[in-house]
């Protein structure tokens, strides 16, 4: 079925884009805290969890969307953390603060010229919808899923 196909590229490519994000932060936490301070949200105690926590994060949703197992609550979860990604994006943007987003690595302090806040939320709508169409169709091939879980074989008349 085409739709089985779809889903595992759509799987596949948010993975790429988890790990990405996960292994250009994962080694330098400092860095990472750094990117999450800058957007002026979180009360200075949250900001070293969830810096050094990310990327971990983000490394165990691409490791569960590369083998597709628990595809369609890594897709929920990748939604959520998408919406919150637009969230704070569209918060700096609001508030005139000029910042990196991080998402990718680095973050911080820019100047005001060097933002890219309309892009980085389209992007992440776009994955936004790539996790939307996952956790409504998160049957796809080649996962996990479907070996721990397979499909019934259809009945003979």
């Amino acid at each position: 079925m085409i739709t089985a196909w779809i889903s595992t590229a759509v799987r596949l490519a948010l993975a790429v884009v988890w790990a990405w994000a996960g292994l250009a932060k994962v080694s330098d936490p400092e860095a990472a805290a750094q990117a999450v301070r800058v957007y002026r949200i979180l009360p200075e105690a949250l900001v070293k969890p969830i810096g050094y926590g990310m990327p971990f994060l983000e490394i165990a949703l691409a490791l569960l969307l590369l083998v597709g197992l628990g595809t369609r609550i890594a897709a929920i979860v990748s939604g959520l953390m998408l919406l919150v990604y637009i969230g704070a994006i569209a918060s700096v943007w609001a508030r005139g603060i000029s910042i990196d987003c991080g998402c990718f690595g680095g973050g911080g302090a820019v100047a005001a010229s060097r933002t890219a806040y309309w892009q980085e939320i389209l992007r992440d709508c776009a994955f936004l919808l790539l996790a939307g169409w996952l956790a409504w169709r998160p049957r796809s091939r080649l996962s996990l899923d479907n070996w721990l879980n397979p499909l019934p074989a259809p009945s003979s008349p």
